[in-house]
């Protein structure tokens, strides 16, 4: 297979995303792990532009690296000047790396308006520039920015800078689609007529996201005949991002037949995004393909109960090639496939039968305000109260919470609880500073005494969201609660719906301690 080798600009590019600032700490640990991947080079940042990116290439020798080879990026030298008067030319050579990527100008637009200099000079900077790394024994990348649109507008003067780069010794040529307006049939064809013109030099791609072909773009150059492909971790960049690798090396690799990296590398794709993305205090985009959390969901009910015979029916590869899962999403669109799969995901026994009966109530919840997605211990509890022997850890007699505002005592909350355990009924009072919160302590305390297990459940999230706000004080809430067991960390989330709200939280409250009590030997 053609190896097409990966260079990884999240360090520089990616970092120019909004929301998006790494440490230098953050950095290192993620060419770290980019390496461990089996990425080809990793951009570090621009040495001579902030102090940050200089620590980072201060530092880089604290890697250990087996697979990579880190860059420092930098432009040209500046019009009208020599390579040693230029300091950012200086700061290159100073970061000490043995790849040094420049990025000059393709495009006429810019040399004229953005440089202020003359075409011929745009030329013998990108060449001298070259030439002077090359002199220093550095691998020269060099990037070609704007060279899809410069090609458009003048393809001829577009030609003589990549000209200029490969006579001063360039190892790689970069196509840059920096603005990210150009299409995939334009890359493909513009790619194949510079290798035509350059077949002895290696040819790359960069492209941007502005159009959503950031991907699709990179896909059609290495078509064209390119072997080096730029793109960030998770898509992210200036603007609306790069050309995402998280798409692009399993689109090469499982999809085109290209080798990116090692198969067993691949396995980690998942993990590499959400690393990163976590480092990057980055919410994860569920609905990224591949990695995503929802990227092998499946919910229409049509769909699962195909899966359950063919899997590949509706889906288009193993979710394991690339280290995520599939899983069955249960909702009012679910037909018994999803819920019979749901119950082999939770390790239940579930007749089909039992999957109807559970399925009619979670459509008549689901229309009374209730979500089972991402509520799968809400899901188990039902399944297991479906079986006709079904016996419960407790029973719920009654509850009452009282919130008081006192003079000289302020604002409490108390909250009393009844419940069975067996043939025994528990009768406690909690103290909160909200009536959740009493709640929770009361139905602790009535189940300590048989179950004191449930002192190392904590609860780690409290979510509500108000279904119908055009009801005002009357409408619909529904309550998500999240909960982990301490030794484990294994955690669950149930959910309840009413209109109200403690009504609402208790239903999710006493759904989790259920969930604990039967799943503990599981944790």
């Amino acid at each position: 297979m053609t190896q097409i080798a990966i260079y990884d600009t999240t360090l520089r590019d990616g970092t120019q995303g909004e929301g998006i600032s790494l440490s230098v700490r953050d950095k290192l640990k993620i060419a770290q792990k980019l390496d461990n991947f089996g990425v080809r080079y990793i951009e570090g940042g621009w040495p001579g532009s902030n102090p940050k990116d200089a620590e980072f290439f201060a530092r880089q020798a604290e890697l250990k690296l087996k697979n990579a080879q880190i860059a420092a990026f930098g432009s040209t030298r500046y019009k009208n000047t020599t390579c040693d008067d230029d300091a950012n030319i200086r700061a290159l050579v100073e970061a000490n790396t043995s790849v040094v990527t420049l990025v000059g100008k393709s495009w006429d637009l810019h040399v004229h308006h953005i440089l202020e200099t003359d075409p011929e000079e745009n030329l013998n900077m990108i060449l001298e520039s070259v030439e002077y790394f090359k002199a220093r024994d550095k691998e020269v990348i060099y990037d070609a920015e704007h060279f899809f649109d410069g090609y458009k507008a003048n393809p001829d003067y577009a030609m003589l800078t990549l000209k200029a780069a490969a006579q001063g010794g360039a190892d790689c040529l970069v196509l840059c689609d920096t603005n990210g307006g150009s299409t995939p049939w334009e890359v493909e064809e513009i790619t194949r007529r510079v290798l035509e013109r350059f077949p002895e030099t290696q040819i790359g791609i960069h492209a941007h996201n502005d159009c959503e072909l950031g991907v699709a773009n990179s896909l059609a150059a290495i078509r064209a005949g390119a072997t080096h492909v730029q793109g960030t971790i998770n898509g992210y960049g200036e603007r609306v991002g790069n050309a995402n690798l998280m798409s692009i090396i399993p689109d090469l690799q499982l999809k085109m037949g290209y080798s990116c990296v090692d198969q067993n590398q691949l396995l980690k794709l998942t993990e590499l995004s959400r690393y990163v993305d976590e480092l990057a205090n980055m919410t994860p985009n569920t609905h990224q393909p591949f990695v995503g959390h929802s990227a092998f969901a499946h919910k229409g009910g049509i769909h699962v109960a195909a899966m359950l015979k063919v899997e590949e029916s509706y889906q288009h590869m193993d979710p394991k090639l690339v280290g995520n899962e599939k899983r069955a999403v249960v909702s009012e669109l679910s037909g018994r496939g999803n819920i019979l799969y749901m119950a082999q995901e939770l390790g239940l026994d579930a007749s089909r039968n039992e999957a109807k009966q559970v399925l009619d109530q979670i459509k008549e919840l689901e229309n009374e305000g209730y979500t089972f997605e991402g509520a799968d211990a809400s899901i188990d509890i039902m399944l297991r109260r479906a079986k006709e022997d079904y016996q419960p850890p407790f029973e719920i007699v009654d509850f009452m919470v009282i919130t008081e505002n006192r003079q000289g005592r302020g604002l409490f909350t108390e909250a009393t609880v009844k419940v069975k355990v067996g043939d025994e009924v528990r009768h406690t009072v909690g103290e909160g500073n909200g009536p959740v919160n009493a709640l929770n302590l009361a139905l602790r305390k009535a189940l300590h005494q048989d179950f004191p297990q449930l002192g190392n459940v904590h609860l780690s999230d409290y979510k509500v969201r108000i279904l119908d706000s055009d009801s005002g004080t009357a409408a619909k809430t529904r309550v998500m609660i999240d909960f982990y067991e301490g030794g484990t960390h294994h955690s669950w989330t149930t959910v309840g719906a009413h209109t109200n709200i403690i009504e609402a939280s208790w239903r999710a409250l006493v759904d989790s301690m259920e969930y604990a009590l039967l799943n503990g030997q599981r944790f």
